[in-house]
């Protein structure tokens, strides 16, 4: 079975001051670098190594993989964050409330010139798919964002099922997930800080 080791970027500027961050970019916190760094630390002590490595083409997120690792990687716009239109910038308190039958924030965003939960999940499905489906890829690591990984892991499990086992995708989280048979199968969250 090939392995996905799908992480989420570490805490931004934005992040910190609880500020919708989607299709915006913001640098690393000085915490967020040294999170990244220990994920790295993490791979080397548990024999972890990558065939191949992938971030979203926004800063945060190749800057957090940088972190973890020196390896050449590639940067794809599939792996980007949700888009939030004109709410990108603005506090985290504007947010709607959840739609209740898709536990995410459904189509709120495209009246306002963003993306529907499931226009993030279908690109995130598609390209975490064409990574897996390239040879000599066994184990892989992408860092992503945390709407994009949360509308992937969606893809997989029923929302009691992503509930239970995503609990909360904190900063420099990893998902890690098995790959066979040209399906995904989710089988643990990572959180290294809680692990130390």
């Amino acid at each position: 079975m090939q392995e996905l080791y799908l992480m989420r970027h570490g805490q931004t500027m934005f992040n910190q001051l609880h500020r919708i961050q989607g299709a915006s970019d913001s640098p690393l916190t000085a915490q967020g670098i040294a999170d990244a760094k220990e994920v790295g630390v993490y791979f080397q002590q548990h024999g972890i190594t990558f065939d191949h490595a992938y971030s979203s083409t926004q800063e945060r997120a190749s800057d957090t993989l940088e972190c973890v690792t020196s390896q050449p990687y590639q940067r794809l716009k599939g792996l980007k964050e949700w888009n939030f239109g004109v709410f990108e910038g603005q506090s985290e308190q504007l947010n709607p409330q959840m739609d209740p039958k898709r536990h995410t924030y459904g189509d709120f965003y495209l009246q306002f010139g963003g993306e529907s939960d499931v226009q993030v999940q279908d690109r995130m499905v598609q390209t975490l798919t064409q990574i897996m489906e390239q040879p000599d890829h066994q184990r892989v690591l992408a860092v992503s964002h945390g709407g994009a990984c949360m509308n992937f892991v969606r893809s997989i499990l029923t929302p009691a099922e992503a509930k239970q086992k995503v609990p909360h995708l904190k900063n420099c989280c990893v998902l890690k997930f098995g790959y066979e048979q040209h399906a995904f199968q989710f089988l643990e969250m990572i959180n290294v800080k809680d692990e130390n």
